[in-house]
């Protein structure tokens, strides 16, 4: 299996198929912070929401589906999982059987008939076996959909702008927000340079991972021969060679730029060419309505 094609993570899908594609990369970047940065201190409601919008905006994208659908398969798939063992993991936990102040002290009435749990499961029998009791807090169930949807948001923005906007284009953006630190003599056109190295090692370590899979799948080691111990090395000396071989790469292309002497860096080089159509201004301003939008709803229905 080819993960450059079956998976492309990270990677720019050339064509113009898709209105993504013409929307202004430095309000795609805005949007991007909108998606990593609003769910901190947020609550269920909200991330629920950012997760169901990545999904519709992917779904209408007019994106090849033969490009999203693996990743996003897999994506949501170890979102549930990472989920379910948050809820299953901080649930049934034994309380301490002495209180350490006093219940009485701020002198507050509670109803009796309150229930802190969200799922309780009382003690019951299946022929002669015994379960329960197990109770699901809503602590639990809340920490179980932050960590699910924080993952898949963090992970499936990202991924939807390098898709749709080339690296020199994302380089470019983040040169025109980090513009006034160039009057402080930070070196900013080196930072992006740095960047856009390390955005271009994407396919790089993609492409080094799928070596390994298959150097494994043609040597057809049998796992069950080798017992837990030595599987486990395997997995770790696999894990040494994909680094050692990354850092050759990085080595190379190291020595490659310092043969090379001076490099003239110049992100303006970067930036595209203005679109003068209707239908990319249209675009370029539902899109400014989109952040105001999500600024207002975060700050309205956003909180804890």
């Amino acid at each position: 299996m080819n993960i450059l094609t079956k998976f492309p993570l990270g990677q720019y899908v050339d064509g113009n198929k898709s209105w993504l594609r013409i929307i202004d990369s430095r309000l795609k970047f805005i949007i991007l912070l909108i998606f990593l940065i609003t769910p901190i201190w947020a609550g269920p409601l909200w991330r629920i929401s950012l997760v169901l919008c990545l999904l519709f905006i992917t779904f209408i994208s007019f994106l090849p589906i033969r490009v999203w659908w693996r990743s996003i398969s897999f994506l949501i798939f170890l979102s549930l999982f990472i989920g379910l063992i948050s809820i299953f993991a901080t649930s049934n936990l034994s309380q301490l059987g002495i209180p350490l102040r006093d219940p009485n002290e701020l002198g507050l009435l509670l109803p009796k008939n309150i229930s802190w749990n969200f799922i309780q499961i009382p003690i019951f029998k299946i022929a002669f076996i015994n379960f329960g009791p197990y109770n699901i807090s809503r602590k639990a169930f809340e920490l179980g959909i932050k960590t699910s949807t924080l993952i898949f948001t963090v992970v499936h923005s990202v991924n939807l702008v390098l898709l749709t906007t080339l690296k020199e284009e994302i380089v470019w953006a983040i040169s025109w927000f980090m513009y006034p630190l160039k009057k402080f003599n930070i070196p900013v056109d080196r930072i992006l340079f740095q960047l856009l190295l390390s955005m271009r090692f994407i396919p790089l370590v993609q492409e080094e991972f799928q070596n390994i899979i298959k150097s494994l799948s043609v040597r057809s080691i049998n796992y069950r021969n080798l017992g837990l111990k030595k599987t486990f090395n395997l997995g770790l000396s696999l894990i040494e060679r994909i680094f050692l071989n990354i850092l050759l790469r990085i080595e190379q292309g190291s020595d490659s730029l310092l043969s090379k002497g001076f490099i003239q860096i110049n992100i303006k080089s970067f930036k595209p060419k203005e679109k003068q159509k209707v239908s990319y201004f249209f675009l370029n301003l539902i899109s400014i309505l989109f952040i105001f939008l999500a600024i207002f709803l975060r700050k309205q229905y956003g909180a804890i």
